[in-house]
């Protein structure tokens, strides 16, 4: 098998150089082997291990939780019901961000209600409800 330069690699991953690298500072890409010259070169099933980090990442996991998931996926004695576990753990808190975008929604469209876009910007509303109030001592 011809090794993969970092450019080829990124490419068929869909992803950055700087991602590839990125990736391999944080462990979850092995440091490849190198020329002479300095040059990486990499073998063909980084490609895929970058396309699940990238697929793992748009499901919303975190590089912690990503790195997790390589080990499980690698380990003879993971069962599906512990990567299911993982990702029912992952629909909880994803429900919580909604939970928690739905409240700041709704402070948003309060703010933009109480404003009628009017008058000068030294009486906004919106921008007085931002402004950090001084505490009193």
């Amino acid at each position: 098998m011809v090794p993969l330069t970092i450019g080829q690699v990124a490419r068929r991953a869909g992803v950055g150089i700087e991602t590839v690298r990125f990736y391999e500072r944080e462990g979850l890409l092995e440091k490849p082997a190198r020329k002479k010259s300095g040059y990486r070169q990499y073998q063909e099933d980084v490609v895929a291990r970058l396309r699940f980090i990238k697929r793992a990442k748009e499901l919303g996991f975190s590089l912690k939780e990503i790195k997790e998931l390589l080990s499980l996926r690698v380990d003879p004695e993971t069962t599906c019901a512990e990567v299911r576990r993982k990702a029912e753990a992952k629909i909880v808190d994803v429900d919580e961000k909604i939970q928690a975008l739905r409240r700041i929604k709704k402070a948003l469209v309060n703010l933009t209600t109480a404003c009628s876009g009017r008058g000068p910007i030294s009486e906004c509303a919106i921008l007085e409800a931002i402004e950090p109030q001084e505490v009193h001592r």
